[in-house]
């Protein structure tokens, strides 16, 4: 068996995640209360009880949803016995997943990772005024297609669109000023394209507009520590596995404004042997999406007591 460890992006969040681990073992609150203590504010009260539009905020989501998956991982390292750098082959994570997968990995330590994702939800949010950009998932599409459309949509516009995310499954989000996504939309509707949907986001997340965020990360991640994480990480950028930290801290730069190749990303997994992930953190998106890109990788989403029970039970960790 060779399994991979996977980390949600941002829409994965929602109130009350990871309470229930916080509750029942005290190496997971350790990570609410470093994430807490590194931003200087209850950021785990806004986690646990809310309200949405404060968790939904980019500054807010982005550490959450890491202090989340952190949680996680320390619950099943001492239930399970897990160890990254004997039981995994593999880290990704999608968009500020990538950030999760790294402290995990040991690249970064938890508190330098909910700082520097604080400042990216910032900088991302601050990038582009409210109103001038927008996103769309395009469904039932193939990448190439896509591509083809939002080529069009900028030529046409005269503006910045842009595959933000390939997910897989026929999913695909672009990204871009509001004229420009809205005529990408117009484009594959007319295509016949299953279903093409403006999605309620508050900043075009991964597209060129997101410059002035990426040279902010790039400042950031210059002054930031980062080690050769323990095992590989698939990076979004280059769907392929990287541990030279000089080279992490370029991608994590350059996944500002790049595509997140996600499908690519669980293929070249599944193309290096891997045949179980695990979903660590909030919600199953990435669960969902697997499950249409490969058939030879199983996957269990990992976020609350009663699924890592159910992995103990089952001796899926290959160490009960």
């Amino acid at each position: 068996m060779s399994r991979a460890l996977l980390f949600p992006g941002q829409g994965s969040q929602t109130p009350g995640m990871g309470k229930d681990l916080a509750e029942n073992f005290a190496v997971a609150r350790a990570v609410y209360d470093e994430v807490d203590a590194a931003l200087g504010e209850r950021l785990s009260q806004v986690i646990f009880e809310g309200p949405e539009a404060d968790l939904t905020l980019t500054a807010n989501a982005q550490p959450a949803l890491m202090a989340t998956s952190m949680a996680a991982l320390r619950v099943l390292e001492t239930e399970t016995g897990l160890d990254i750098g004997r039981d995994i082959a593999f880290v990704a994570g999608h968009s500020l997943g990538e950030y999760s997968a790294l402290a995990a990995a040991g690249a970064l330590d938890v508190t330098t990772t909910a700082r520097l994702l604080r400042l990216r939800g910032l900088a991302m949010q601050k990038a582009v005024p409210a109103g001038v950009g927008a996103m769309a998932a395009l469904l039932g599409v193939e990448p190439g297609a896509a591509a083809d459309f939002v080529a069009q949509a900028a030529r046409e516009s005269g503006e910045v669109c842009g595959i933000a995310n390939d997910n897989g499954g026929g999913q695909v989000v672009i990204s871009g000023t509001a004229a420009a996504v809205a005529r990408g939309v117009e484009i594959a509707k007319a295509a016949g394209v299953k279903r093409a949907v403006l999605l309620p986001v508050s900043a075009p997340f991964h597209c060129t507009l997101m410059q002035p965020a990426a040279e902010t990360m790039a400042q950031a991640l210059a002054e930031a520590r980062v080690n050769a994480p323990r095992v590989p990480l698939v990076a979004n950028v280059t769907a392929a596995a990287v541990r030279d930290p000089e080279t992490i801290r370029d991608l994590l730069v350059r996944q500002v404004t790049a595509t997140v190749r996600w499908r690519e990303s669980v293929l070249f997994m599944a193309g290096a042997g891997v045949n179980e992930a695990l979903e660590l953190g909030a919600g199953k998106v990435l669960t969902g999406l697997i499950k249409r890109i490969s058939d030879t990788m199983t996957v269990r989403a990992i976020g609350t007591r009663a699924d890592v029970d159910a992995l103990k039970t089952a001796g899926e960790s290959g160490n009960v």
